[in-house]
C-alpha cells in the first residue's frame, strides 16, 4: 500500500485529512501491510522536533521541469508513537519558504502548479527507486491530483506500477485560484496525449478533482462537505464511491473493504 498525501497527522493537520491519514497508516500497521508514505516537505514542517534526516541513497534524482533539471531530496521521520515511516519529498527552490500553500498574508503562491508537479513527478520516480510495486495507491489532497493521470498514462508500464490500483481521496479543502499559464506545459509528459490531460487543463480546483477522478479506479469521500458536483461526477464516470460515514471508531472498515474490492477479493 502507497500513501500519497498533502496533509498527515502530526505534520500538518488542517482538515479531516491530516487525521484520516494518520489513522489510516496506523490501522494497514495493525494489518500488517507493507506500506509507504510520501507527502511533500513543507518548510513550515520543522525538522528538529519531528526528527527528518535525509535518506541520501534514494536523494539524487532530477525532476524535469521545462528545460529545467531540479533536485528531489528524500527525507524521512517516523510518527510518533508508531514504527510508521514517512517520506518527504524535498527541494531547496520549491519547499524552503516557511508555509505551505500560501504565504503570511494568506496570498497563494505563484508557483503552487510547479510545487505540485515537482512532487508528483517526484513520487513517481521515488517508487520506482523503491523498486517496491504497490497494489494499491491511495492519494489525498489536491496536490496528489496528477497521480492517478501519471499512473494511467505515462508510468502505466512501469514493471512497479502495472498492477497497481489507484484510489483518490476528496476532501472540502479548496482553494478558489487559478494554477499558472505553465501548469498544462510542465504537467505534460513526453508520451502522453495533450488530449488526456483535457479535464485538468483549466488548472482549478474542480477541474484538477475531476481529472483525478476520471482516472482513479475508485473514490472516497474524506469530509460530509464533498462538493456534491463531483460526487455526481464521480457516479457518470461509474466510479465506485465510498462515502463519508463520520469518523468514530471502525470507520476505516469501509476502507478495507474498499481496497479488497479494487484487488478483485472474493
Amino acid at each position: 500500500m502507497l500513501i500519497i498525501s498533502q496533509e498527515i497527522n502530526p505534520y500538518l493537520d488542517y482538515s479531516n485529512m491530516g487525521k484520516i491519514v494518520n489513522d489510516l497508516c496506523k490501522n494497514l500497521q495493525n494489518q500488517e501491510a507493507e506500506l509507504r508514505i510520501l507527502m511533500p516537505r513543507f518548510g513550515n514542517i520543522n525538522e528538529r522536533r519531528h526528527r527528518l534526516h535525509e535518506v541520501v541513497r534514494l536523494s539524487g534524482i532530477n525532476i524535469t521541469m521545462g528545460d529545467d533539471d531540479m533536485p528531489l531530496l528524500i527525507k524521512v521521520a517516523s510518527i510518533p508513537g508508531v514504527r510508521i515511516q514517512v517520506y518527504f519529498l524535498d527541494n531547496e527552490e520549491f519547499f524552503k519558504r516557511k508555509n505551505d500553500l500560501r504565504d503570511d498574508k494568506g496570498k497563494f503562491y505563484d508557483d503552487n502548479a510547479e510545487r505540485m508537479i515537482f512532487f508528483c513527478k517526484g513520487a513517481m520516480e521515488i517508487v520506482k527507486k523503491f523498486a517496491w510495486p504497490p497494489d494499491v495507491v491511495h492519494c489525498h489532497g489536491w496536490m496528489t491530483s496528477l497521480i492517478p493521470f501519471y499512473l494511467k498514462t505515462a508510468y502505466k508500464k512501469e514493471p512497479v506500477f502495472a498492477k497497481s490500483k489507484v484510489v483518490y481521496s476528496l476532501y472540502d479543502n479548496e482553494f478558489k485560484e487559478t494554477l499558472n499559464k505553465s501548469f498544462a506545459e510542465l504537467a505534460l509528459l513526453e508520451n502522453v496525449k495533450p488530449t488526456e490531460f483535457d479535464l485538468f487543463k483549466k488548472g482549478n480546483h474542480q477541474s484538477l478533482m475531476e481529472g483525478a477522478i476520471a482516472f482513479a479506479d475508485g473514490i472516497v469521500a474524506g469530509s460530509a462537505n464533498v462538493d456534491a458536483k463531483l460526487l455526481e461526477f464521480a457516479k457518470s464516470k461509474k466510479k465506485s464511491v465510498v462515502p463519508f460515514n463520520g469518523m468514530e471508531e471502525g470507520y476505516l472498515d469501509a476502507y478495507n473493504e474498499f481496497y479488497k474490492k479494487m484487488l478483485g477479493a472474493k
